[in-house]
């Protein structure tokens, strides 16, 4: 990875200062469940907050929303688009 090959890395960590108490592995799935999830709920936000820009290379058009939106329920992937407006 470098400064704009296009790689995203996502960590984090388990450790909390202080804490005396192991967290068993079976108790990990919640913790990661949850990581997921905001992952995805923040991929979905930076693009839809998006918009078109110019470069010298020419122009990138921003996300049609209502029509992600749209995509996005078929196929299942939301259950209601309005609830996300």
């Amino acid at each position: 990875m470098s400064n704009g090959s296009g790689d995203y890395v996502i960590a984090f960590s388990t450790v909390v200062t202080g804490l005396k108490e192991e967290v068993r592995n079976d108790d990990m799935s919640p913790l990661f469940q949850a990581v997921i999830e905001a992952t995805e709920e923040a991929i979905y936000n930076s693009l839809f907050a998006a918009t078109t820009v110019t470069g010298y290379r020419g122009t990138t058009e921003a996300l049609p929303r209502e029509a992600t939106l749209e995509i996005l329920q078929r196929y299942g992937v939301i259950k209601d688009r309005n609830a996300l407006q």
